[in-house]
């Protein structure tokens, strides 16, 4: 995807810490399964270009949605850092259209680490 040296910190939490980072970040109440912060955006978006930035997954959340999907936690914790993933790199699900193509994306590159 264009970044063959970056790096990615992943960062793995419960729901009421993300409950907190999804308060402050997005103004939204409780949790949610994965956030992204991308270190290109912002105050200083060229400080370490290798940087891609952070993927914090709530483990709680990811457990509990993988149990009603009836998957494995592994494949939805894959699943919600690829999404993480792609988020860093600009994809996002506000709009229908753009949703579609972020959910596309992320069941190639799923298909790709799952082989």
């Amino acid at each position: 995807m264009g970044s063959p040296d970056s790096e990615l910190s992943i960062v793995i939490t419960d729901d009421a810490e993300m409950a907190g980072l999804n308060q402050t970040y997005r103004n939204r109440t409780g949790p949610t399964n994965v956030l992204a912060f991308p270190m290109h955006e912002g105050d200083f978006p060229d400080l370490n270009p290798e940087l891609l930035g952070d993927v914090v997954i709530a483990m709680d959340t990811a457990a509990r949605e993988a149990e009603e999907m009836g998957l494995s936690l592994a494949h939805r914790f894959d699943f919600l850092l690829i999404h993480g993933v792609l988020h860093l790199f600009g994809f996002d699900h506000e709009t229908d259209e753009a949703a579609e193509v972020m959910d596309d994306k992320t069941e190639e590159l799923f298909k790709i680490i799952r082989e």
